[in-house]
């Protein structure tokens, strides 16, 4: 092996990507794209639901009780109706999530001591969210049923209001958040992004770059040469894992500065986990390369291998303790899982290699089998 062989297919590498914009692209702008995209683009928290009301009482505890939702940062009040019928409509055409229909004899039934059906309808067609707003709009009862009943023992017992919600509610519950104490979903998602990205990426301009030279031809110079296969594959694949690794570094930036999301974790550490997890998953885009022969059937082999998996089997949208057995063994097989772990430990939980050494070490692991068989699978020699 020479140094001088590898040293030149690098420089010849970085001078065809540098010199095809739509591969430049691909290589430096596209990863920060879909960090903007995504980041902007998606958020997982539940905030600001759009609620209307039908008051069929119209009385100062039915005004308290709308009062209730909308001071809240949870809920934002669009209309007070005269008619269900129209929440129906802006329930369908998506003006509002939730309607709440308050009874007549509201007031009384309450001030009498009798039960009161409030009705409430929750737009049902995102689950996810719609389980959270039911468990917002029963908080938000429970609130004001606690308020109700301590007025009425205040005003029976004659003692101060303050004093009746202590003794009616005398558990307090206190909620401490941790590792994310504002629960924004950004803070999880940004890091979350930077492992889709980069097992997106690299395997994409590996595939693309190996198999560009099959369609054009050139392969057939590396074929004739005295460039051995380990020097080949060394000139052409280092260029990729440097581009991706500057990108690592542009979208840690992104996730910090852009984002505000905290970085707790070891740096150094951190960076070294994320230069192994670029060699893995450019050693994916390596072993599609050997298998497909045009850069269409490049894209598509490499977009099911690494898209699929960032989303479903990283713990980006669906948390791995939540998937069924068969679907917890798959996400095992893939090493966006592990490298989830290693950035949500970094960024909000500030643990390093004491917690997270399993993880980098099956990233290692992962890298090995990828490069050692693609270095067997690749043959200096025309397939017929």
């Amino acid at each position: 092996m020479r140094f001088k062989r590898i040293l030149a297919i690098i420089i010849k590498e970085f001078r065809e990507i540098l010199r095809d914009p739509l591969y430049f692209s691909l290589a430096f702008v596209v990863p920060s794209m879909i960090m903007l995209m995504f980041g902007y683009g998606i958020s997982l928290d539940v905030e600001n639901i759009p609620f209307a009301v039908v008051d069929y009482d119209k009385t100062q505890l039915s005004r308290d009780y709308t009062y209730k939702f909308a001071k809240s940062r949870y809920f934002n009040l669009k209309a007070y109706v005269e008619d269900e019928r129209l929440l129906d409509k802006m329930l369908n055409k998506g003006a509002i999530r939730v309607g709440i229909v308050i009874p007549e004899h509201f007031q009384k039934d309450l001030s009498a001591g009798r039960d009161v059906a409030v009705q409430s309808l929750i737009d049902g067609t995102l689950p996810y969210r719609t389980k959270i707003t039911k468990g917002y709009v029963a908080v938000m009862n429970a609130a004001f049923n606690l308020e109700v009943l301590s007025r009425y023992i205040a005003k029976i017992k004659g003692i101060p209001f303050e004093q009746t919600i202590s003794q009616v509610n005398p558990i307090s519950l206190q909620v401490r958040y941790l590792y994310n104490e504002s629960v924004k979903s950004i803070y999880s998602l940004a890091p979350a992004l930077i492992g889709m990205i980069l097992l997106m990426s690299p395997p994409f301009l590996t595939a693309l770059g190996i198999v560009r030279e099959k369609e054009s031809g050139s392969i057939y110079n590396i074929y004739s040469s005295t460039v051995s296969r380990a020097e080949f594959l060394i000139g052409k694949l280092f260029p990729y894992v440097i581009i991706s690794i500057i990108n690592a570094n542009i979208l840690w930036i992104m996730a910090v500065s852009l984002f505000g999301v905290p970085f707790k974790g070891n740096l150094p550490f951190f960076a070294a986990a994320t230069a192994i997890y670029v060699i893995c998953s450019t050693g994916i885009g390596l072993l599609v390369s050997i298998f497909v022969r045009t850069q269409i059937a490049a894209m598509l082999v490499t977009t099911v291998l690494t898209v699929i998996p960032a989303w479903l089997y990283s713990g980006v949208v669906i948390p791995i303790s939540s998937l069924d057995k068969i679907a917890r063994i798959e996400a095992h097989l893939f090493p966006a899982m592990y490298y989830n772990y290693i950035v949500m430990g970094s960024f909000l939980k500030g643990v390093g290699v004491d917690i997270l050494w399993k993880n980098v070490v099956a990233l290692i692991i992962y890298s090995i089998l990828l490069f050692t068989a693609g270095y067997l699978l690749f043959h200096k020699r025309v397939k017929a």
